[in-house]
């Protein structure tokens, strides 16, 4: 099997034929994992009839039925790749639609939108992993003298009086 093109083709023509084929290569994996799913209450050996039809291996067939499931038709976004949605499909249905808005409007390819997943979850990990943070400032003499007879004042180092005061000042800031 090979796909002809004449030589003498437009760009412009090139470019449309690569969208459907992008399209209907997408669109398979739905239709992969919907016969997929279909076949789950019906074909007890429906895998190993998938491997054999569809030349597929056992762990790609279960990830498409996975999405299939996932996605109900009507949840699938059509702006968006089959592997826009399998990055998504473990969190809850709010988190996917909150993820696929984003690919979507922001254009994210599949990888970026991984990148994206992963670094709003990196912060959390980040300061679990690094128990002491050191923060280097500059202020002028004057504050910071007043700053270390602030600390004197109330039986403090420095910098445990500025973290005293920096944590009441995040208190005082969420009761609000």
């Amino acid at each position: 099997m090979s796909l002809q093109l004449p030589e003498d083709l437009p760009l412009d023509t090139w470019c449309r034929i690569g969208d459907r084929i992008l399209s209907v290569s997408d669109s398979s994996a739905w239709w992969i994992g919907d016969w997929l799913v279909f076949g789950q209450e019906k074909y007890r050996d429906r895998y190993k009839h998938a491997m054999k039809e569809t030349s597929l291996d056992y762990q790609t067939l279960r990830n498409y039925a996975w999405v299939a499931r996932k996605f109900l038709p009507s949840r699938r976004r059509d702006d968006l790749t089959f592997q826009h949605h399998m990055e998504v499909a473990a969190l809850t249905e709010d988190e996917q639609d909150h993820w696929l808005n984003f690919a979507y409007r922001l254009k994210w390819s599949r990888n970026e939108l991984r990148k994206q997943i992963k670094a709003s979850t990196a912060p959390d990990e980040i300061l679990e992993q690094t128990p002491d943070v050191q923060l280097h400032l500059k202020f002028d003499r004057r504050r910071f003298k007043r700053w270390e007879e602030a600390a004197r004042e109330s039986s403090q180092g420095l910098a445990d009086w500025m973290s005293s005061v920096l944590d009441a000042a995040t208190r005082d800031d969420i009761s609000r």
